[in-house]
């Protein structure tokens, strides 16, 4: 995995973008489509806001998420709703390319099992995604997939439901998909971090990140997520 430092959130945002608006560009020229999965968090919502002010072929891409919380519409835990917020309403994105999971729905398996079809009339049989966003919590989890939840060990399906955590239950992508991705960009912020980054990079399986693939990777981080790095990293003033 490379890591490349940087010394604050909104650096790492926009170095973030424009690694993933030039790998957009490369992908619609050679494929004609390009499948994003995005997770949330304060990071990324500000990635998103700076790849909203790139010129890129958005008729062309399809949004997908990463992970959900089960909550209703427009709750402001879900991340479809900073979703929407940061990147769904400032760029030409058509709205048969925005693909929500469908956490309000009442049976949650069989809403999976639906999400996982959609991806597949997306992203081919089996989907190959051809970017995965991803970030660290201090725990180790990574989507949601966290340390003890049955979802770690799906190998089955590509969309399983998770939790509860931290009070809600989630859909989430799992291991399978994730893996198959062509690119994965990871952005990690805070000192909070900053063990847990530590295990991530020496590729420690007892925490649910470590099982990523780290061949097709490139993690962002700013300073006080890799203080316990090292020297080795490359940083960037």
């Amino acid at each position: 995995m490379k890591i490349e430092v940087y010394p604050d959130d909104n650096t790492v945002a926009g170095k973030a973008a424009a690694v993933v608006a030039a790998d957009m560009r490369t992908a619609v020229t050679a494929r004609g489509r390009y499948v994003m999965a995005v997770s949330g968090g304060h990071t990324p919502w500000l990635m998103l806001r700076a790849l909203a002010d790139e010129p890129l072929p958005w008729q062309q891409v399809h949004v997908v998420q990463v992970d959900e919380r089960v909550a209703p519409a427009n709750d402001p835990e879900r991340n479809l709703t900073h979703l929407h917020a940061s990147l769904l309403t400032r760029v030409p994105l058509p709205p048969d390319h925005i693909h929500a999971m469908p956490v309000e729905a009442t049976d949650l398996d069989r809403a999976a099992g639906q999400y996982a079809s959609t991806l597949q009339d997306v992203a081919g049989s089996p989907p190959v995604l051809d970017l995965v966003h991803l970030g660290l919590g201090p725990d180790g989890h990574t989507a949601s997939l966290v340390p003890g939840d049955p979802a770690l060990d799906v190998t089955d399906a590509d969309v399983a439901v998770a939790g509860p955590y931290q009070a809600r239950r989630r859909m989430t992508l799992t291991f399978p998909i994730i893996n198959r991705s062509r690119f994965l960009v990871w952005l990690v912020t805070g000192s909070e971090k900053a063990a847990t980054l530590v295990r991530l990079r020496d590729g420690d399986r007892s925490i649910p990140a470590a099982r990523v693939r780290q061949d097709r990777a490139l993690l962002f981080a700013d300073r006080a997520a890799a203080k316990r790095l090292g020297t080795n990293e490359e940083q960037e003033a």
